[in-house]
């Protein structure tokens, strides 16, 4: 999978995505990444990117010009059309489905906004604007790494185990089971006994349970769609009046 993305910033993505997972992504030939600078698509020589606002206002904002130029010329470069991304405030809240359905993709161009934001004219270039959530960013970077790093982990060989993504939050619609590792007691606290039991068959039980446990006290909104037996949903309630009622519900 290719990922590139449309910075004025584009020295900030290399330290992190050289590194860990990422770093061993590229080298294996999983991920293919490259950073534009907005900046190249300039005509003055002082490479401005941004202007005042029509209408008055604080800040300013990125101008529209450099911005078609860029896409234009980058989605032209061969490896076939990206899918190009733009983020916004007012786009698609990004969670996991959309990670799913990204990771499908060959190629992805992320367009990093600053200052103010964008001229509204640039979002017609966009096959989709993302939001990763109800704040505010000083630039779209982070807003990039976060979504090139939950994709390529879900890309076959990423992890070096396949089912490593398939097993965490959101991946059935439930947060992840608590986990644990040794000692079996730390300072009083014991691990749950079904862990150590080699019962494998129990301890998948126990894990579901956790999960469903963990979602009900911390994320109910999710419960909906999780897919959860009558029996579970007995569960999910049970654990929500007794957060409502005050107790601190922990692991079993």
């Amino acid at each position: 999978m290719r990922f590139e993305t449309l910075s004025v910033f584009p020295e900030v993505f290399a330290p992190y995505l050289d590194a860990s997972i990422m770093g061993r992504a590229q080298r294996q030939g999983i991920l293919e990444f490259e950073a534009y600078d907005l900046r190249d698509w300039t005509h003055d020589r002082h490479r401005t990117v941004d202007d005042a606002p029509f209408g008055g206002g604080q800040g300013m904002l990125m101008k529209p010009g450099p911005i078609f130029e860029a896409v234009r010329d980058i989605s032209g470069r061969g490896g076939g059309r990206p899918h190009v991304v733009f983020f916004s405030p007012c786009g698609t809240r990004y969670d996991e489905g959309v990670a799913e359905r990204l990771s499908h993709l060959d190629r992805v161009l992320l367009v990093c906004g600053r200052y103010e934001g964008m001229d509204e004219r640039a979002y017609t270039l966009a096959d989709e604007t993302l939001s990763l959530g109800d704040y505010v960013l000083t630039g779209g970077e982070l807003a990039a790494l976060v979504v090139i790093d939950s994709v390529v982990r879900l890309l076959p060989g990423a992890l070096g185990d396949d089912m490593s993504a398939r097993d965490e939050s959101f991946s059935d619609g439930l947060l992840e089971y608590a986990q644990y590792t040794r000692p079996a007691d730390y300072d009083g606290l014991r691990v749950p006994e079904v862990l150590l039991s080699g019962d494998h068959e129990r301890v998948r039980e126990w894990r579901r349970q956790s999960a469903i446990r963990r979602t009900a006290a911390w994320r109910p909104d999710l419960l909906e769609g999780a897919g959860l037996t009558p029996q579970e949903w007995e569960l999910a309630r049970s654990v929500i009046e007794e957060r409502r009622g005050g107790v601190d519900h922990g692991e079993e």
